[in-house]
């Protein structure tokens, strides 16, 4: 006890000491020189979010629902050009729209949802951009057929302790930026094969979503916002983009193959040995994907089920379901944050647990990521890499269940009768 006591008076005398309060002097002596700026920094930044929000909750959003004819021959460069279509660059053009009106790029959800193992793409926006969405769309794909549908999120009751079962988690990227993923160039889908012939990744995905029983629910959400130039990582006002992050990492990549041949020439790019094959293919990888749209992106996904119906044995199988994708030399998705704790003892009664699984299903409903309430960093795709990860699978895949429409559309004759 006497331990314990003798202690604690050397920790508390750290703050009756003559130098902590000589220290305490100094700054309430000079706080008419830095406090105004703390002050103004925090209002700027509670004023910032506000008109922000202000703005957020005054648009109107709809949920448009895509019905798949039933047979699609396009390959995914229909989905990428139909992409470039979503790079909304605008509503951040001036300092007046921003800092006054609080204006923000327009953001849309691209949504692969299976509901007991029926299959559904959705794509979330702001009601303004519908046509836009719309005319993309049918310009790529003129058999299919687009709704507007209530949200399938509020199907599901807001978490309950005991009536739903939930898993979250979001993703991101395993390497920097510049680095792409395993795209359908990859796959050799842009050179349009026989469906037989078709090796598509998407595939893998959307049979595993199609295994889902009566009660499961599986969301993928991946949220896009058209990227722009921001401050270069460690400076104010040096701005950087994807493109130059992108030509300044194979920059190094090539000073290290230099580097790592003691012959090679002092002067420019001159090597003892010409990069391997894989290493060109690498740079070449990175050249093309930054060299194209670039969007800003985040995703998020959930497994949710009544208890009696919920698979924990799914969880694993789910976190990894974007692993079709992956390449070993280049870049992959990555598990970044779930509705879990390693070790019973962070988590006192399920406290934590259950504030996670709320907060990731509201993150969901309001489809929030690039602006508060649930802001996270983003990664960059390119729109390549984004039409590999969302597009309308052709005949290559085999499940039964991709809500499709059942019959083909086409115009009335010339001659009937009047």
């Amino acid at each position: 006890m006497d331990f314990l006591g003798n202690y604690l008076r050397e920790l508390f005398s750290v703050f009756l000491s003559d130098q902590f309060l000589a220290g305490m002097r100094i700054l309430y002596d000079l706080f008419p020189f830095w406090g105004p700026p703390l002050l103004a920094f925090g209002f700027y930044l509670a004023w910032i979010n506000y008109i922000r929000a202000k703005f957020i909750n005054k648009q109107k959003y709809v949920l448009l629902e895509i019905r798949l004819p039933l047979e699609v021959y396009k390959s995914p460069l229909a989905m990428e050009l139909a992409l470039a279509g979503f790079f909304a660059t605008s509503g951040e053009n001036t300092w007046f729209a921003k800092y006054i009106k609080g204006q923000v790029r327009a953001w849309f959800s691209l949504e692969i949802v299976s509901i007991g193992g029926n299959i559904h793409f959705y794509i979330w926006a702001r009601e303004t951009y519908r046509n836009l969405i719309e005319a993309q769309l049918y310009g790529q794909y003129p058999n299919i057929e687009i709704f507007e549908v209530p949200d399938y999120t509020e199907t599901v009751p807001h978490f309950e302790i005991g009536k739903v079962a939930l898993w979250g988690h979001e993703y991101k990227l395993a390497k920097p930026d510049p680095y792409p993923i395993k795209t359908y160039v990859d796959y050799g889908l842009d050179k349009d094969p026989k469906e037989e012939f078709k090796v598509d990744p998407l595939t893998a995905v959307l049979e595993f979503l199609a295994t889902l029983k009566k009660g499961e629910q599986m969301w993928i959400q991946i949220l896009i916002q058209a990227h722009r130039a921001k401050a270069k990582e460690g400076t104010l006002y040096q701005k950087t983009d994807v493109r130059k992050e992108g030509q300044e990492l194979i920059k190094k990549l090539l000073e290290e193959l230099r580097e790592k041949n003691p012959s090679a020439s002092e002067e420019g790019f001159s090597f003892s040995r010409f990069p391997t094959k894989a290493e060109s293919e690498m740079f070449a990888a990175i050249d093309r994907a930054t060299g194209k749209l670039n969007f800003d992106c985040g995703i998020r996904a959930i497994y949710t089920a009544p208890p009696e119906v919920f698979v924990g044995s799914r969880i694993p199988q789910f976190i990894n379901i974007l692993r079709p994708f992956t390449t070993q030399n280049l870049n992959s998705f990555t598990w970044r944050w779930g509705t879990t704790f390693d070790f019973p003892w962070q988590d006192f009664r399920g406290i934590r647990l259950n504030h996670r699984r709320r907060e990731v299903i509201r993150a969901y409903r309001l489809r929030s990521w690039f602006h508060g309430p649930y802001k996270r960093k983003p990664f960059i795709l390119s729109s390549e890499e984004l039409a590999t990860v969302f597009h309308f699978p052709g005949g290559v895949l085999q499940a039964p269940s991709v809500s499709r429409v059942m019959s083909k559309k086409s115009e009335a004759p010339i001659n009937l009768p009047q």
